[in-house]
């Protein structure tokens, strides 16, 4: 018979942190999308920081946009303002096994839905202004439901008619229910469904 072994104990600690700003919260949320369900505060914050480490490295978190964004304050801080998005209902820990994770709250999710969507729009935007790196509309494909709504509301708010030919191509190879918002988002573009 095995024993299961304890989980590891979280102690948080915000060391008096009032407030944070609106852009750290967004950023530390964005670096925790990287990692949701795969690692917790101390990872997060070494993403943060910026740090070498091999494990950073081989899971390419070097790639994050995020990647060493608070790279002026030490470790400790960054976890202080990790451990002030835990205790202010940002981010909650949940245990896989005996390791805590990090995962979305409600009102975390909402913000980094929101960041997510507008970097999206913005490689689009980029990539139809060529500007940016191309943007394969199938990459689309893989991102959160919510995200990819969210963004299809965007640009049909924009009524910018640039988004025609992209989206036409986005609606040959994607799901049944996208596709079908995509057609509504092509007619209030002045645009069809049909290719």
């Amino acid at each position: 018979m095995s024993r299961r072994k304890p989980r590891v104990p979280v102690r948080l600690d915000d060391r008096g942190i009032g407030r944070l700003s609106d852009d750290e919260i967004r950023i530390i949320l964005r670096g925790a999308d990287d990692l949701i369900t795969l690692g917790g505060r101390t990872l997060l914050a070494k993403l943060l920081k910026g740090s070498k480490e091999k494990m950073l490295l081989d899971r390419e978190l070097d790639r994050s946009p995020v990647y060493g964004a608070l790279r002026d304050l030490n470790l400790s801080e960054i976890q202080a303002r990790i451990d002030w998005l835990i205790l202010n209902g940002f981010l909650r820990i949940q245990y896989d096994g005996r390791l805590p994770l990090l995962v979305y709250t409600p009102t975390g999710w909402a913000i980094e839905r929101e960041t997510y969507t507008t970097e999206w729009l913005n490689r689009i935007d980029g990539a139809l202004d060529h500007t940016g790196e191309p943007v394969a509309p199938t990459e689309l494909n893989v991102l959160n439901r919510e995200v990819i709504l969210q963004l299809l509301d965007r640009i049909e708010a924009s009524g910018d008619p640039k988004y025609r030919a992209f989206l036409k191509t986005w609606s040959r190879d994607t799901m049944k229910k996208v596709r079908h918002r995509i057609t509504r988002v092509l007619a209030a573009l002045g645009g069809t469904g049909s290719s």
